[in-house]
């Protein structure tokens, strides 16, 4: 393990690498260090330790420098934020005038979507769980819950138009907080829904996923009706206590007792919550087992009552070859999947980055 102690920079130096300069390679020796030091402090409230952390870590990370520094100089930023959630009337006061434009945020979703090959995977695995579930259906609704990228539903339109016995009247409901990019998403979608000739609806509800009003999804009895969430989970479980207890239940995740047809529910979220930052592997935590959620939450509370509510849906076959053949195509050997108690996890070299599963509503 590596010494962090003051003797190695001179006798009452908090800092070793002042007194020399450092190599790259050693310099990122310290820094993840140091960066898993600190998240072990901010995830155990030793939030002195972590101020003096974040010190330490401030004299070797920039957003100028060689990889390492750069990417330690944004887990550094992520890091002081969650200690200024601690005071939550802090944390508003200095970000109340920090506004993203909205082109900042559409070009960072494309850069990552384009130069990485997560949100490709989750799409062919998504995609065909959901061609294989509908099968036979005339009426399809689709919602999801971060609208963001039409890429994933204009393949599948492609798919849908290739259906032996035609395709069905597609709907989706896409969500998101900025109506422009609804609006691009509506105008692209359409546009190839036509192009295939498929009998399309785009139905936008401009929302938080926090405060979504279940009136705006427009769900029909009858219709087959799915849910995508791509990267969205987290935003409900990070809820604290008191703000969950205060909140009435997500009629998405209760129990499905309205004649609704749901026939699956697709999620993918990062394998590690901030808590876990940078060190555990969490490829289970998304796959709870009756006994594990009994043991953190009582039989009637709302997470249990969500959790039952659905049973895990083995992927098939079809969609792991597809999802397996794109990574072998990617050109980077690096990236790897695995499955593990249901989970579909996309890794780099062993470490799960991004677990996807797939639900069905008990009966």
């Amino acid at each position: 393990m590596m010494s962090l102690s003051p003797s190695i920079g001179g006798i009452g130096s908090p800092y070793p690498w002042l007194s020399r300069e450092l190599k790259s390679e050693e310099r990122g020796l310290y820094l993840i260090h140091l960066l898993l030091t600190c998240a072990n402090h901010v995830a155990s409230g030793s939030l002195e330790n972590a101020n003096t952390t974040l010190e330490q870590i401030s004299q070797l990370a920039s957003p100028d420098g060689d990889t390492m520094q750069r990417i330690a100089a944004y887990f550094t930023e992520a890091l002081a934020d969650r200690i200024l959630k601690t005071w939550p009337g802090l944390h508003r006061a200095l970000n109340s005038t920090r506004i993203i434009m909205l082109s900042e945020e559409i070009m960072v979703q494309k850069y990552f979507f384009e130069l990485f090959p997560f949100l490709k995977v989750a799409y062919i695995l998504t995609n065909q769980a959901i061609v294989e579930s509908m099968e036979g259906e005339k009426m399809v609704h689709i919602i999801d819950l971060n609208a963001a990228e039409p890429a994933q539903w204009i393949a599948l339109l492609q798919v849908l138009s290739a259906r032996p016995e035609g395709p069905p009247h597609l709907r989706i409901t896409g969500i998101h907080q900025q109506k422009e990019v609804l609006d691009q998403m509506a105008h692209k979608l359409s546009e190839e829904a036509e192009k295939l000739d498929i009998p399309f609806q785009f139905n936008p509800v401009v929302s938080k996923l926090e405060n979504l009003d279940f009136d705006k999804l427009r769900v029909k009895t009858g219709e087959a009706l799915a849910i995508s969430s791509i990267l969205q989970l987290h935003s409900l479980l990070a809820l604290d206590d008191e703000s969950s207890s205060s909140r009435r239940k997500t009629p998405l995740l209760s129990r499905n007792s309205n004649g609704l047809h749901l026939q699956k529910v697709m999620l993918m979220n990062q394998s590690s919550s901030l808590g876990d930052l940078l060190e555990k592997d969490m490829v289970n935590g998304y796959t709870p087992s009756p006994d594990s959620t009994s043991s953190s939450s009582p039989a009637s509370s709302n997470a249990s009552l969500n959790v039952e509510s659905f049973l895990n849906a083995l992927w098939s076959l079809s969609p792991k070859v597809m999802a397996r053949r794109f990574l072998q195509s990617y050109g980077c050997e690096g990236y790897k999947m695995r499955e593990e108690n249901g989970c579909v996890a996309i890794c780099w070299q062993d470490r799960s980055l991004f677990s996807t599963t797939a639900w069905r509503a008990r009966k």
